[in-house]
């Protein structure tokens, strides 16, 4: 019989959670898409000045990993809610098939919301700051699509609260 704390909690996640793993996804995507537009030559926003910036190679690819990386990471708050973020799946050599340790997980997950919460806090200040680089049609646009960022870090501050009290509450009723 397994010990208590490599068993994957049986507790299914409560909706609310599954609800605010999921919006983590759509709230980095608007911002992403708009840097991919950026990346594919569009202008979105910028004057030609502001817009020259963005041409070389180096900062299209930056613009284009910045948004892969980040819509990956939103993604990884599914895992906080799906089977695969309590035990590997089978597939995987050498450690398919494992319970992933609970404390890794929230600390990681817990510290990465911090970071959001604090790098996103000024986002709603937007239109606030100059943007001179930019046409004022572009300045309204960028804020609005970059507004729901703001929800990423809250967002998956609460699903990892979810994920750790799910499967701590399985491994002291075990």
């Amino acid at each position: 019989m397994p010990s208590p704390a490599t068993t994957p909690a049986a507790t299914p996640p409560p909706r609310w959670a599954v609800w605010a793993a999921h919006a983590t996804t759509l709230v980095v995507l608007p911002s992403g898409l708009w840097r991919i537009a950026l990346a594919l030559g569009h202008p979105a926003g910028y004057t030609t000045e502001g817009f020259a910036d963005f041409q070389s190679l180096d900062a299209k690819l930056w613009l284009l990993t910045l948004s892969v990386v980040s819509e990956l990471l939103a993604l990884l708050t599914l895992g906080l809610v799906r089977p695969w973020g309590e035990t590997l799946p089978r597939w995987i050599p050498y450690v398919g098939g494992r319970v992933i340790p609970t404390r890794p997980v929230v600390v990681t997950a817990g510290l990465g919301a911090l970071a959001l919460t604090a790098l996103w806090a000024n986002i709603p200040w937007w239109w606030t700051y100059p943007h001179e680089n930019m046409t004022d049609t572009g300045n309204l646009i960028v804020g609005i699509l970059y507004q729901p960022l703001v929800l990423w870090g809250p967002l998956l501050a609460a699903v990892t609260l979810s994920y750790h009290r799910r499967r701590t509450r399985q491994r002291t009723t075990a």
